[in-house]
C-alpha cells in the first residue's frame, strides 16, 4: 500500500506541476518554452535539501547511485550505458512527449497520445526483461562470457575472464561515485554549491517559460518542482527508498516472461495513474491547455525508447535526474545531461 500511496503523491504532483502535458515536454526540446526544466531544476533542487536531509538525520541512509556499464570499449568509459541509455531516453522523450513517469500520469489525465505511449513502454519493458537481461546474463555488450558453450572460448580462457571481471570489479568499487567524492570536497561543501545552481537555473529558465501556461494551470513551475520534491519526500517516509518510475515496466515485462511475480514497482505506478486521476478530476485547469497531436506510430515508438533507454541507464528522468542528483551521483549527472542533449537534439530536428 506504500507503494500506491507515493505512486499517487508522485502522479499528483506531475499532473499539478503541468509537466506531464506532451505539449510542455515537446516545447522544451523544441527550446520553445522551458517550462519543463524550470520545474526539473526546481524539483532537484527541493529533492536535494530533503534527501540531505534525511540522510543527516539517519532517517535513510541510500547509497549513491552506481555506473551502468554495457563493456563496451568504443566510448572507454563505465558510463557508457548511463550515456547511450540517457540519449536513447531523451531522443524518446522528444518523440513522444512522454517519459516514465509522465506516461502514467498522462493515462491518468487521459491524453490520447498517452495511452500508444503506454504501449511503447509496455513493450520496451517486455523486450528488456526478457531478452537483453538474459542476454547480458549470459555475457552480451562485449563480454567473452557470451561465446562459451560455442567452442571458441576454453575453460582455462573463461576462468581467466572471470577472475580479470573480478579485478575490474575491486578497481571500480574504489572509485568514487559521488561528485564530491570525485572532485575532492565535503559534500556540505558540494550542497551549498549545487543549490546555488540550481536556484539560479530556475531564475534564468523563468525568462523563456511560458509565463501563460503556467498562470492558467494555476501553478507556477517552481511550485510544481518543490510539489514533486514533496512526493519524494513521502516516498522517503513512507518506503525508505526514492522516486522512480522506470522499473516498473521492467517489473511488468519480468511478469510476462514469468521470471518474476515482484510487484511492488507495478503497484507504485498504478498510484501514479491514480492521483493524476484524482487531482486532474478534482481540478480541471490542471488537465493539458494544449491537445497536441502525436501521432500513434511516434508515441509508441517514443514510448519503446523512453523504458529501454532508461534500464540501460539504470535509471529515468526521476530516478536519476531527481533522485539520483539529490544523491550527488556521477551517474545521474552524466544521465541528465545526455536526456537533455539528445533531446534536445532530437527536437530541432524533428522541428
Amino acid at each position: 500500500m506504500n507503494n500506491f500511496i507515493t505512486g499517487a503523491a508522485m502522479g499528483a504532483a506531475l499532473t499539478t506541476a503541468g509537466v506531464y502535458a506532451p505539449d510542455i515536454i515537446l516545447s522544451q526540446f523544441k527550446f520553445q518554452d522551458f517550462t519543463m526544466l524550470q520545474t526539473f531544476l526546481s524539483a532537484a533542487a527541493g529533492s536535494t535539501l530533503v534527501v540531505t536531509a534525511a540522510q543527516t538525520l539517519h532517517l535513510t541512509a541510500l547509497p549513491p547511485r552506481p555506473c551502468a556499464s554495457l563493456g563496451l570499449g568504443c566510448l572507454g568509459t563505465r558510463y557508457d550505458g548511463n550515456l547511450l541509455g540517457g540519449a536513447l531516453l531523451g531522443a524518446g522523450m522528444a518523440v513522444s512527449g512522454a517519459c516514465p513517469g509522465t506516461v502514467l500520469a498522462q493515462l491518468g489525465v487521459g491524453v490520447a497520445s498517452g495511452r500508444w505511449a503506454l504501449a511503447g513502454t509496455v513493450l520496451g519493458g517486455v523486450v528488456w526483461s526478457g531478452i537483453v537481461k538474459g542476454w547480458r546474463r549470459g555475457g552480451g555488450f562485449g563480454s567473452a562470457r557470451e561465446q562459451q558453450g560455442t567452442g571458441t572460448v576454453g575453460r582455462g580462457a573463461a576462468e581467466g575472464d572471470g577472475k580479470k571481471k573480478m579485478k575490474e570489479e575491486a578497481r571500480e568499487a574504489e572509485m568514487p561515485l559521488t561528485v564530491y567524492d570525485a572532485l575532492g570536497v565535503s559534500r556540505g561543501a558540494l550542497l551549498v554549491g549545487l543549490e546555488a545552481v540550481l536556484v539560479l537555473g530556475v531564475a534564468a529558465c523563468a525568462r523563456f517559460a511560458n509565463a501563460g501556461a503556467a498562470e492558467a494551470r494555476g501553478v507556477p513551475p517552481y511550485l510544481g518542482g518543490l510539489a514533486i520534491a514533496a512526493a519524494q519526500l513521502v516516498s522517503i517516509v513512507l518506503r525508505g527508498s526514492l522516486l522512480g518510475a522506470s522499473t516498473g515496466f521492467e517489473e511488468l515485462g519480468g511478469w510476462v516472461w514469468g521470471a518474476s511475480r515482484k510487484y511492488a514497482n507495478v503497484l507504485f505506478s498504478a498510484g501514479v495513474v491514480a492521483g493524476a486521476w484524482i487531482i486532474s478530476a478534482a481540478v480541471p485547469a490542471l488537465r493539458p491547455i494544449t491537445d497536441v497531436a502525436v501521432s500513434p506510430a511516434r508515441s509508441v515508438l517514443g514510448g519503446f525508447m523512453i523504458v529501454f533507454g532508461s534500464r540501460m541507464a539504470g535509471g529515468c528522468t526521476s530516478g536519476h535526474g531527481i533522485s539520483g542528483l539529490s544523491l550527488m551521483s556521477i551517474s545521474s549527472f552524466l544521465t541528465a545531461a545526455a536526456i537533455f542533449g539528445a533531446g534536445g537534439v532530437t527536437g530541432l530536428l524533428m522541428g
